[in-house]
């Protein structure tokens, strides 16, 4: 096995701040600990808790590498003895609680899955937000064929991969995007109806698309008056299922309508779960939507890739809010 190297480049964060606070670094090689693996990172998936890190407003668990970066492709160059299934040389794709913005990175081994013949770009793209949608819509949620799924930012990384797996498990998605241009995006990659929340009501449209009956579950990530417009969109029995505050995470609710109409809200965060239930997690996406992955008939849709060095550039595109799918950055 060729000799590492014990320094490499990564992205710090110089400061709480802008995306100019992204600044390439030489750090030292990390070593993985028991139960973990090494990866020589491909490529990097870039996230709005990356975004959030980076702004001081979402700080690494206490243990975690302050370098930015929550999914990964890349090879495995070491390893623990006590690690059974990967060896040196495996192509994989990780969830890891951060560091993916460098040239190395250690990942838990139960947290990766293998790449097969995805490219490094797409599989990069894969880990953290599969792993969110696959808890929170089918887990959480508990989406079923038959049922309409509405997906709040529809065009967004979490979006694209909601709408493909909620269509290829048999449920009828409706999405929210900002764009004209968005929701066109959304219809192609399969979803029914795309409403455009700047000039349409999606209240109003979700109960007009399902005959006044609401959509059975809601994956939101805006909460603010979100809140109280999803409790009116939702159906009797209907699961709403929390995964960001981007309009904020306090609002006024009329209750009444959780009684009434018997609603189930939840949420949950990746990054803070036990190694074992981000496992668990994995292995349901390995059993159910990996397949999909390797036969095409789910696929990551890539915005734009750049260069690691680039991560600032990745990050001011991503607070634009112009792309539709995933930003990775390369290496």
């Amino acid at each position: 096995m060729a000799t590492l190297p014990t320094r490499m480049t990564a992205i710090g964060i110089k400061a709480p701040g802008g995306p100019e606070v992204l600044v390439p670094e030489q750090r030292a090689v990390p070593t993985p600990a028991e139960g973990e693996i090494l990866l020589k990172v491909a490529a990097a998936g870039v996230n709005r808790p990356d975004v959030m890190q980076r702004q001081g407003l979402y700080p690494p668990p206490p243990g975690a590498p302050d370098i930015p970066g929550l999914e990964i492709a890349g090879e495995i160059v070491a390893l623990r003895a006590n690690v059974k299934r990967w060896k040196t040389g495996d192509r994989v794709m990780a969830l890891v609680v951060g560091g993916g913005y460098a040239e190395y990175c250690v990942a838990q081994a139960d947290h990766a899955l293998p790449v097969g013949a995805l490219p490094m770009v797409e599989a990069a793209a894969v880990p953290e937000t599969f792993m969110t949608v696959w808890h929170n819509v089918f887990e959480r949620g508990a989406l079923k064929a038959g049922e309409t799924l509405l997906v709040h930012g529809g065009s967004s990384g979490i979006g694209t991969t909601a709408i493909q797996l909620g269509k290829q498990f048999g449920a009828r998605v409706i999405v929210t995007a900002g764009t004209d241009e968005k929701c066109a995006a959304c219809r192609k990659l399969g979803a029914d109806i795309a409403v455009n929340y700047k000039t349409e009501d999606f209240v109003a449209a979700t109960k007009a698309a399902t005959a006044d009956k609401g959509a059975n579950v809601i994956l939101d990530m805006v909460g603010g008056d979100y809140i109280a417009r999803n409790y009116e969109a939702a159906s009797v029995e209907g699961r709403i299922v929390q995964i960001a505050f981007q309009g904020g995470p306090k609002a006024e609710v009329n209750y009444m309508r959780l009684m009434l109409k018997r609603l189930h809200h939840t949420g949950s965060t990746l990054r803070s779960r036990s190694n074992a239930d981000k496992a668990a997690i994995a292995r349901a996406v390995e059993d159910k939507a990996l397949p999909l992955l390797t036969s095409g008939k789910v696929k990551p849709v890539i915005f734009k890739t750049f260069p690691l060095k680039e991560a600032a550039a990745a990050h001011a595109l991503m607070e634009t809010s112009a792309h539709i799918g995933k930003i990775v950055l390369t290496l």
